[in-house]
């Protein structure tokens, strides 16, 4: 089939670099336009573009859809699939209806559970114990549209956001893959989303980052791990503003006020939390790059002593 692939991030890449092996025919990529990006700010193509122009793949970057020339541009492609995972742009009815048969999205979560923006970390977050991927015929609404295939994974404890990203994109780009040879057999069963089981993943912003020490170890740990690499997790120790990258949560309780520092060893750093406690064991100091609590103290760094307070 001709298809026609819109994304702009790694994990669109990752399910681009799939097609690129198959008998498909990409006749043509989409992807957000140039963003400064570095110290100098220079310009810089996305992971999608890149992947295309090694392919020697037209690329196409509007700043919208919704122009009639765009949809002329898109219409003249002669797509029977448009593909989408992670573009960026919403994408008005007139552009899903274009393709031969229509637009399908790669979304990163089993549908209708975390709808939006972040589900990968949003799911760390939570607490889900699993994930997947949902190949979704694109409409109108935001990831409301009938589910065509799923894939599912189980949440390890010892997943970041990155871990399990990186998990999921291979997914992706296995599952569209399926999809496609199933919807050239015609074999595909579009199923409806339950709306009323559906929540929303909203997206990912620093501040949520700041940790909140009166909440329990548990759900701080699973924040820890959500933003892991990014946005990050911190805290303040005075004027200082700590990253942390890694921890644990120990069996011992404390009657501390909550980010209050309860021990501090190689095996870590003990903070009093709302419920329980949580051991920091990787963390990362301004100007500095990550390391362990044991270099930390390796390095002869005397700062975050038991009874000092975290905010």
């Amino acid at each position: 089939m001709r298809l026609v692939f819109a994304g702009t991030p790694d994990f669109a890449a990752t399910a681009l670099r799939s097609l690129l092996e198959t008998d498909h025919e990409v006749v043509a990529v989409y992807s957000q336009p140039d963003r400064p990006s570095g110290r100098g700010r220079k310009l810089t193509p996305s992971p999608v573009k890149q992947v295309a122009l090694n392919a020697n793949i037209p690329v196409f970057q509007p700043e919208s859809l919704k122009t009639a020339e765009a949809q002329e541009e898109l219409r003249a492609l002669n797509a029977d699939v448009m593909i989408v995972a992670a573009y960026g742009l919403i994408l008005p009815q007139t552009v899903l209806d274009i393709p031969r048969f229509g637009c399908l999205n790669i979304h990163a979560s089993l549908l209708p559970k975390w709808r939006g923006a972040a589900p990968i970390q949003r799911a760390i977050a939570a607490g889900d114990r699993e994930t997947g991927i949902t190949i979704m015929q694109m409409d109108a609404g935001l990831d409301t549209g009938n589910m065509l295939l799923k894939a599912a994974t189980p949440i390890e404890e010892s997943d970041t956001g990155g871990s399990l990203h990186d998990r999921l994109a291979d997914m992706g780009g296995k599952a569209i893959v399926e999809a496609l040879d199933a919807l050239e057999n015609g074999t595909l069963t579009p199923e409806a989303q339950n709306n009323d089981k559906a929540c929303y993943a909203h997206k990912l912003s620093k501040d949520e980052g700041h940790i909140d020490w009166t909440e329990d170890a548990s759900s701080i740990l699973r924040t820890i791990r959500a933003f892991n690499p990014w946005p990050g997790t911190y805290t303040d120790a005075d004027d200082l503003r700590i990253r942390i990258h890694a921890a644990e949560v120990i069996d011992i309780t404390s009657d501390r006020h909550p980010g209050t520092l309860v021990n501090r060893s190689r095996e870590g750093i003990d903070v009093a939390c709302g419920l329980d406690v949580l051991r920091i064991t990787r963390l990362q100091l301004p100007g500095s790059r990550p390391q362990s609590v044991s270099d930390l103290i390796n390095g002869g760094k005397d700062i975050l002593q038991p009874g000092q307070e975290l905010d």
